[in-house]
């Protein structure tokens, strides 16, 4: 089971970074998705709202107290950070942890506590660059389960593409 934790949840400066983090777990298969900061109704709405029309039972929950919710979770924990080891030097290591256990992926927010670099498994960065905290969620995801992509997962959707090489095509299932 893959578990993500975006941290520091600001709903008028980061609800697209929140959503898009939550949309790439989800697309990319990780079951849950959790978030801290400042509860935002709207938010979870919006990720059951595609849940319900793409498939699926995806959704957000706010989680009070993050730090509580790291020290009680029993598996791996993976924090993303530009600052740390790089994934691809770090990926079969963490591939082998994982196999028989849940896996916990932390998002960072504007200023990341050391409590969650020092809890961590790993700390591990796709570029000791500034990026995107929505693109190595992307990256990381993909790494731990290529296959993710290719698996038509996402049942009773109500809506779905058809692929298209110009254009849209949305084949309505209701």
């Amino acid at each position: 089971m893959i578990k993500i934790l975006k941290l520091d949840h600001r709903p008028l400066r980061d609800k697209r970074i929140t959503t898009h983090c939550a949309l790439v777990s989800r697309a990319f298969s990780a079951d849950e998705f959790y978030y801290s900061g400042i509860e935002d109704n709207v938010f979870e709405k919006n990720i059951i709202s595609i849940s319900n029309q793409w498939g699926g039972n995806f959704n957000a929950k706010y989680i009070e107290l993050p730090e509580t919710f790291v020290d009680d979770f029993k598996g791996i924990i993976i924090h993303l950070t530009m600052y740390g080891e790089q994934i691809v030097e770090k990926i079969d290591f963490i591939k082998k942890d994982f196999k028989n256990k849940d896996l916990l992926i932390i998002v960072g927010g504007p200023k990341v506590d050391k409590f969650y670099y020092q809890k961590a498994n790993y700390n591990v960065s796709v570029t000791n660059q500034p990026h995107s905290e929505v693109a190595a969620l992307a990256i990381i995801l993909n790494f731990l389960n290529p296959d993710a992509l290719y698996i038509d997962k996402f049942k009773n959707n109500k809506i779905k593409l058809e692929p298209t090489e110009k254009g849209k095509k949305v084949i309505s299932l209701k």
